[in-house]
């Protein structure tokens, strides 16, 4: 039986060396390759600065912090995200606002609209499974009522949207380099993006004890720091990253072709480019496909069953709300197996399982 994981990470030569690079140097926090990791990110995402840390989350909780934001104002965000999205919302006193989503699976900017209220102060649009979000829309809202955007691309590095990166659109971004991610540093790590430089030495201050140099702390800061050997591994998987991502439009295009009236498969919005972080079909009886398609050794995950605001650390927050597409979606979605090196006959294999499930 073949064994066919849901994820699977890029790996080189290249990558291997420049890990025992650094370990003969006897650098390992911030460092030389962190350095140059920061500033070829801003180079590729298209803005002046780039700041590491240890997550996403924590690189957003220091930008947030960072922003000194008057408590109990309100970010709005869509339900159907990784949990992580919420938590640097909360951690800072503000209160989240959940919006439906569209039929890309991304923040629907008429709810949007429809929840702007005098206490919103900002947006955090996901480019979830790596399609982004429908900027143009999203940013005249936040225009016409003076919000700031913070975009999460924890899933989207390297996608574009009209041609501009994600992470170049906003006051700023959040990008993650967990081990499933499209860049990835073999563990955990992330950071912000933004042409904002006094908001970027802020958080380079707070990741680091909020000290500006070594014995000297200006205010009560963070230990969320970046290490030598997750930049080197960046710094590689960087240079090929726009090369991975085309491989998974190409893999995505397979598995549409061959699934096309069988299932219902992703939408892609036009004048964007997918980067395919998941490949997300919806089928009625998902829970029963999921197993089958275990027993036949595929790999398949369901990103997200629980909305945000269905979780208990959540609820008691904000109360009950209703978010129609969101929770019809998460009953139905599939997570099918997408990484750059799957073989086209892997695919194959696991359009066959679901027609053999369907009966098709």
């Amino acid at each position: 039986m073949k064994k066919i994981p849901l994820s699977k990470v890029y790996n080189s030569k290249e990558i291997k060396d420049s890990v025992l690079k650094v370990l003969d140097s006897g650098n390992f926090i911030l460092g030389p390759e962190s350095d140059s990791f920061e500033k070829e990110l801003a180079g590729f995402v298209g803005v002046k600065r780039f700041v590491l840390s240890n997550s996403w989350t924590s690189a957003v909780h220091l930008l947030l912090k960072g922003m000194n934001l008057k408590e109990e104002g309100e970010i709005l965000l869509p339900s159907l995200t990784a949990f992580p999205s919420v938590e640097p919302i909360c951690h800072v006193g503000l209160k989240p606002v959940f919006v439906d989503i569209d039929e890309t699976y991304c923040m629907d900017p008429d709810d949007l609209e429809k929840k702007i209220t005098p206490k919103s102060i900002g947006i955090l649009p996901v480019h979830l499974y790596g399609q982004p979000a429908n900027m143009t829309r999203i940013m005249e809202i936040a225009k016409k009522h003076s919000l700031f955007v913070i975009e999460d691309c924890a899933q989207a590095v390297g996608a574009k949207y009209n041609g501009n990166r994600v992470g170049s659109m906003g006051l700023a971004a959040g990008f993650s380099f967990y081990p499933s991610k499209n860049l990835t540093v073999y563990g955990d790590g992330g950071g912000i993006a933004t042409s904002d430089d006094a908001l970027a030495d802020r958080v380079i201050s707070l990741r680091n004890h909020g000290r500006q140099s070594k014995f000297f702390n200006d205010e009560m800061g963070f230990n969320m720091r970046f290490n030598e050997i997750q930049a080197a591994v960046g710094r590689c998987q960087l240079k090929v990253i726009d090369e991975l991502n085309r491989n998974r439009g190409k893999h995505a295009a397979k598995y549409t072709e061959l699934l096309k009236g069988i299932v219902k498969t992703p939408k892609t919005r036009e004048g964007v480019e997918h980067v395919f972080h998941m490949y997300v079909i919806e089928v009625d009886d998902r829970d029963k496909m999921k197993e089958f398609l275990k027993e036949k050794g595929i790999g398949t995950g369901i990103h997200y069953p629980v909305p945000v605001h269905k979780q208990p650390a959540v609820t008691g927050l904000i109360g009950e709300i209703s978010l129609p597409a969101t929770e019809t979606a998460v009953k139905k979605i599939l997570s099918l197996p997408m990484y750059p090196a799957l073989e086209k006959e892997n695919i194959e294999y696991v359009v066959n399982s679901i027609k053999e499930f369907l009966g098709c």
